[in-house]
């Protein structure tokens, strides 16, 4: 595959299986006991044991190694593991490598599993304190000295020309952390569940960094997350409906760096989200009118505005608009504002059951599901679909 033509992973593989621990605060309990508890309920829900897996898939920034999680998960043998890198960038990209893996037959059942304390243990709005000595820390260098040592301050540098750029108001922002809410509000796994926000309270949250309130950033979450994936053919034996991995794909643009990419000719947008569109939509044969449910990676608000608007959804500085007027179901889960943030491990279950027709917010119907990972770095996305 090339990111000029179609590739042929699509259709070939499948999610039989997603499992969850509950999402806190305070899980009070080792990340590695979370990752186990999450890869164990997910083979459950495929009805498929340990001794079935030999494959797992996680990120880098993970505490817990696989084959730490397959000793303690009682898994036995594996013939394929992999880590990807880029943070939150690698949600959907685990689920490309166990579906490489599975059609290439280098692996029948891999699962992919993310699990960590994000808030009482390490937290990653903390922002950077200490860096080994890499490539990644010298640019980083070029943006420390300034202040900007947080993700959101980061984020806050593009967010502010997207607005300057089409002459908005932070109030643009509100409609995604709104509809986020108004989900988790009806999700009883969400953190938020009950509590829906209006277009008010998001303008009177306060300034974290300018642009961004405390309702544009996600949450910090305790908590593990688990897919399962094998072959679209053995998918269909198996206890849940599938959802068919109909297309998947990574993305780095030009001038790529992590969260930094300050020095681009335009920062309106998200080039490495247009790569992955790109992809998605030349392997699929599908349009931004074939989607029925968006579960777009929603960190901070602007970014799912300029993903849209990479995919096609709508034109460029008009997101906004499209999202107050409800124009596609977006994060029916509540996303990472409203139900947990897992590095959008959890978007891709909620695109799973979509797929399936058991979500608590189910749009009728729904048999094409979009999903993406973490923006702002390299990063991943994956359309799924049921199985006809």
């Amino acid at each position: 595959m090339s990111i000029r033509s179609r590739d042929r992973l699509g259709g070939r593989a499948a999610i039989v299986g997603i499992g969850a621990t509950e999402f806190s605060k305070d899980s009070g309990r080792s990340e590695l006991t979370l990752a186990v508890e999450a890869v164990r309920a997910a083979l459950d829900d495929a009805g498929l044991t340990p001794a079935d897996v030999d494959g797992m898939v996680t990120f880098t920034m993970d505490t817990s190694p696989e084959i730490t999680v397959a000793q303690a998960a009682g898994i036995g043998e594996l013939s394929f593991f992999s880590r990807i890198h880029y943070g939150g960038g690698a949600a959907c990209a685990t689920v490309q490598q166990a579906a490489l893996a599975v059609a290439a037959g280098v692996a029948d059942v891999v699962v992919c599993y993310r699990a960590f304390n994000e808030r009482s243990g390490r937290r990653f709005g903390s922002g950077v304190q200490q860096r080994e000595p890499s490539a990644e820390g010298a640019a980083l260098g070029w943006q420390l000295p300034f202040g900007l040592l947080t993700p959101a301050s980061w984020v806050a540098m593009i967010a502010q020309r997207y607005l300057h750029a089409y002459g908005l108001t932070p109030d643009a922002f509100g409609h995604v952390a709104v509809t986020d809410r108004r989900h988790a509000a009806r999700n009883p796994a969400a953190y938020f569940y009950g509590k829906p926000i209006t277009l008010a309270d998001h303008a009177a949250s306060r300034w974290i960094v300018e642009p961004l309130r405390l309702l544009d950033c996600c949450q910090e979450t305790d908590g593990g997350q688990a897919i399962v994936v094998t072959s679209a053919e053995r998918a269909r034996d198996l206890r849940r409906p599938a959802a068919v991995i109909v297309a998947a794909a990574q993305g780095a643009g030009r001038r790529q760096e992590a969260m930094t990419s300050f020095y681009r000719d335009e920062l309106t947008g998200l080039p490495e989200m247009g790569v992955v569109a790109g992809q998605l939509w030349r392997t699929a044969g599908l349009t931004p009118a074939d989607i029925d449910v968006a579960i777009l990676y929603d960190h901070f608000t602007p970014f799912v505005l300029m993903q849209l608007e990479e995919f096609g959804f709508c034109g460029r500085g008009e997101a906004a608009d499209f999202v107050a007027a409800d124009a596609l179901p977006l994060n029916t889960h509540g996303g990472q504002l409203g139900e947990a943030y897992l590095h959008g491990m959890n978007g891709i279950a909620e695109a799973v059951r979509q797929v399936r027709g058991t979500s608590v917010n189910q749009i009728p119907g729904a048999s094409r599901t979009l999903v993406t990972a973490g923006t702002g770095v390299p990063t991943s996305g994956l359309i799924l679909g049921a199985d006809a």
